[in-house]
């Protein structure tokens, strides 16, 4: 016939050759883990420490690029003034916004609206 005698190679191996074998896919679950979840826990942990560190009259910029003073603080929302009406400088001349807590992107160092 035109096929030679084929040997097949025995069923299993050695457990060093197994291992050898999972040697690779170990390697890239060890490279995803550095490269892609351990800094997404490390940004979720640093987020949750400043959802939990806002106080009234931190600067913020939310999720959807509003920029806002805190005037209230919430269980799970946060108010912002995020703006003032050029008219009236009385206390109900602020507009403010209520926004999850969650929404809250970036703390501001403080006198950056002042500055934009």
């Amino acid at each position: 016939m035109f096929i030679s005698s084929a040997y097949a190679q025995a069923a299993g191996g050695s457990s060093e050759q197994q291992i050898i074998g999972f040697l690779p896919i170990i390697l890239m679950f060890v490279v995803l883990y550095f490269l892609m979840i351990r800094p997404q826990m490390k940004r979720a942990k640093e987020h949750k420490t400043m959802l939990e560190a806002l106080k009234k009259g931190d600067e913020v910029v939310t999720s959807g690029g509003l920029v806002g003073r805190v005037t209230k603080v919430g269980e799970s929302y946060v108010t912002l003034e995020v703006a003032r009406t050029p008219e009236a400088r009385g206390a109900d001349a602020a507009i403010e916004m209520i926004f999850q807590k969650a929404a809250m992107q970036t703390l501001l160092p403080n006198g950056t609206i002042k500055a934009i």
